[in-house]
C-alpha cells in the first residue's frame, strides 16, 4: 500500500452526514474551470473540496522530457484513476486523503502531497471522469460542460502556451494527434451519463444559476 493510500485509510474521523459528490466533465477547453470556479464562489470554499482528475496523472520522471511531451495525456491510461476512486470513496466515508501534486511543465508528480479533509460537497473535475464507471458510480450529480470545438481549441492553445510552457506548433500537433481523437472516442460519448448539460460553459449564466440553486437545495434538504 502506498503512503497516499495509507493516509486515506488511517486518518480522519467519519462525518455525520455523507458529502454530496458532484462531477463536472467536458472537453479540454470547454469552460469546466469557469463553471467550477463559479460554483465554488457561490456555494463557498468552506463547503467545497475540489478534487481534480489532472492531479492523478501518472509520474513520467522515468523517461526523458522530450518523450514525456509526446505522451497521450487524453487517454484514460495516462491517469491513475484507480487511486482517485479510492480517495473519493475515502472522502465519502469521512476520511482525510493525501492529494497528489502534478507538475504540468515537467510532467512529473511531486514527492509532496496535500492533505485534505472532506467537506459538505466534494467536487470532481476532469475531462474523462464520466468515462470511468467505478468513478461515475460515486457521483450524486453529473454535469457536462458542452462547448464548440473551435472555441475549445483556442482556449487550449492559450492555456498551454501561457501556463504550461508549450509552443504553438507543439500544442496544435498534440491536439490533432491526441486531443481531438480521444475527445471523440472517450469524452463526447460520456456526455450521455450527465444529469445536466451546460451549453457554452461558463458563459451560460441561466444554466449556472439553476445548477447552483439545485446544489443549495440539496445542501439544505
Amino acid at each position: 500500500m502506498s503512503t497516499t493510500e495509507a493516509s486515506a485509510a488511517k486518518t480522519g474521523q467519519a462525518m455525520s452526514d455523507d458529502p454530496l459528490i458532484l462531477g463536472v466533465a467536458g472537453g479540454s477547453g470547454s469552460g469546466k474551470t469557469t463553471v467550477v470556479n463559479k460554483i465554488v464562489q457561490k456555494i463557498g470554499k468552506k463547503n467545497i473540496l475540489l478534487v481534480e482528475h489532472d492531479s492523478y496523472y501518472r509520474d513520467l520522471s522515468h523517461i526523458p522530457l522530450s518523450a514525456r511531451r509526446k505522451q497521450n495525456f487524453d487517454h484514460p491510461s495516462s491517469l491513475e484513476t484507480e487511486l482517485m476512486i479510492r480517495h473519493i470513496d475515502a472522502l465519502r466515508k469521512g476520511y482525510k486523503i493525501d492529494l497528489p501534486v502534478y507538475d504540468f511543465v515537467a510532467h512529473t508528480r511531486a514527492e509532496e502531497t496535500i492533505q485534505v479533509s472532506p467537506k459538505k460537497i466534494i467536487l470532481i473535475d476532469g475531462i474523462l471522469i464520466f468515462s470511468e464507471p467505478d468513478l461515475l458510480d460515486l457521483m450524486d450529480i453529473k454535469i457536462f460542460v458542452d462547448t464548440d470545438d473551435d472555441v475549445r481549441l483556442l482556449r487550449r492553445l492559450r492555456r498551454d502556451i501561457q501556463e504550461r510552457g508549450r509552443d504553438f506548433d507543439g500544442v496544435l500537433n498534440q491536439y490533432e494527434t491526441y486531443v481531438r481523437p480521444m475527445h471523440l472516442e472517450f469524452v463526447e460519448p460520456s456526455k450521455r451519463y450527465a444529469d445536466i448539460i451546460i451549453p457554452r460553459g461558463g458563459e451560460n449564466r441561466v444554466a449556472l444559476e439553476m445548477v447552483i440553486a439545485m446544489i443549495n437545495g440539496k445542501l439544505n434538504s
